[in-house]
């Protein structure tokens, strides 16, 4: 078990219920936590938003735009995976690198049934929205009002995949190897199964957690 897993993973915790409390300020203690379900509303209605733009104030059909938005909702599905895999899990190889990734993902695997803490802060996923539109918009310019309804769908839907696994049991269908998936990551093998609303990049890239004999 490398280092990174043995500092996130916490695999030898006796008991992963409760919460932690990461800021002495009550303020930012409380803006920490958010409902699932703001951000997700949140990324919804900048989606629709949005795709109203690009269908009202461009000269882009849909028969272009509906394509580029597919091609943001696998792309958002990559950036999952590289950013879980890659900053999530980066090594805490010094003190402000620890801190940093215990703050935005450590602290998860810790608690990993708090439900205030499966998704960032309305305020910080405001500011994500707007970066992207901005880094879409300079890339892609008119095509990105189509570009990121696609991928703000996938972000909204990877935070409702991550809720209802870590919130629900798994069904008894195709959709059941996303929740096993997950458990593997955080009981049995965080270097595995990055990928959460999509076990797409998994397959691709060799992480899929293995079975066992």
């Amino acid at each position: 078990m490398s280092a990174t897993l043995k500092k996130i993973g916490r695999l030898d915790r006796p008991d992963n219920n409760g919460t932690a409390t990461m800021f002495k300020n009550p303020i930012l203690e409380k803006i920490s936590r958010t409902h699932i379900s703001i951000p997700i509303m949140m990324f919804l209605v900048i989606s629709i938003v949005s795709f109203y733009y690009a269908v009202t104030a461009t000269s882009i059909s849909l028969a272009v735009g509906i394509p580029i938005m597919l091609i943001g909702l696998l792309a958002f599905t990559l950036v999952e995976y590289l950013m879980h895999k890659y900053f999530f899990h980066m090594e805490p190889d010094t003190p402000a690198k620890d801190k940093l990734q215990y703050t935005v993902h450590g602290v998860h695997h810790d608690y990993p049934k708090d439900k205030d803490r499966l998704a960032m802060p309305p305020f910080v996923s405001a500011f994500y929205a707007l970066v992207f539109y901005i880094v879409f918009s300079f890339i892609m310019g008119s095509y990105a009002l189509y570009f990121l309804p696609g991928f703000l769908f996938g972000y909204a839907s990877y935070l409702g995949v991550h809720y209802i696994v870590h919130a629900y049991q798994p069904p008894k269908n195709f959709l059941k190897v996303l929740w096993v998936n997950h458990a593997v990551h955080h009981y049995k093998d965080p270097d595995a199964a990055f990928g959460v609303s999509s076990p797409l990049w998994d397959y691709i890239f060799g992480t899929m957690p293995k079975k066992e004999k």
